[in-house]
């Protein structure tokens, strides 16, 4: 198979739809897939993520433990794919970001890979919606380093480094790609950042937390970046608004 989507999905049962929808479209619209899979790993809903997953025709596969370490871990697990992609349950992808992505992995050009990214919305927050994902794709772009919403692989470099650190409960994609690093440091090729287009992922997080509270979790990590290690200092990335 040419390519597994890993979609880790924590009650996702309204952006899911959209996601796999335009996921389907830019798959078929870039030209590039000749046999792959959608495989979403449901980490212990209490919604509808798991029925939405299979009506759109996705491989569902249960993480009961809600860390996303694991949820990404399980799903590439599953995948039949010599290439794994993984992406966020709320993020869209571009058909030109799909070709970019197998033509550098497949050349030898970059043994991995992410994309910069770009929120749908800012909420009318100028630093956090607008000027913190702009200095993100300024580290990105200096450091090598891509944000979890999407990052490619091939299924042989996940098994080597032993996936996602199950240590971590945020942030554990960069501990994933200094893996990736590791393991290709003899390599030709790069770590890739793909810079046109985006990768444009949602902003709902900027609804969900006041500015007090994610400036909060900013100078938590500034400060005390094994905060990560702890699932409780990682309310940003877990916590959501009752519905």
């Amino acid at each position: 198979m040419d390519c597994s989507f890993v979609i880790p999905a924590y009650n996702e049962e309204s952006f899911l739809p959209h996601t796999i929808k335009d996921l389907k479209s830019a798959i078929t619209r870039s030209g590039v897939f000749k046999d792959w899979e959608i495989i979403v790993v449901d980490n212990n809903s209490n919604d509808r993520t798991v029925e939405v997953g299979l009506e759109l025709g996705a491989i569902v596969v249960q993480e009961p433990i809600r860390q996303i370490a694991r949820a990404r871990n399980t799903g590439a697990a599953r995948a039949r794919g010599e290439m794994i992609i993984f992406l966020d349950a709320d993020t869209a992808v571009e058909p030109e970001t799909l070709r970019q992505a197998r033509e550098a992995l497949f050349s030898g050009q970059a043994y991995g890979g992410g994309a910069l990214i770009k929120f749908d919305h800012h909420q009318n927050r100028f630093f956090l919606g607008m000027v913190i994902p702009a200095f993100w794709n300024w580290i990105s772009k200096t450091f090598r380093f891509a944000a979890g919403s999407f990052i490619f692989c091939t299924k042989k470099d996940f098994i080597s480094t032993g996936g996602f650190p199950q240590t971590m409960y945020a942030g554990e994609e960069l501990g994933f790609i200094r893996r990736l690093k590791k393991i290709n440091r003899k390599s030709k090729g790069r770590f890739l950042i793909l810079t046109n287009p985006p990768v444009v992922t949602s902003s709902r997080k900027l609804s969900w937390h006041s500015k007090w509270q994610m400036s909060f979790y900013l100078l938590l990590l500034i400060i005390f970046p094994f905060s990560v290690r702890f699932r409780k200092l990682c309310g940003f990335w877990y916590e959501r608004p009752q519905s």
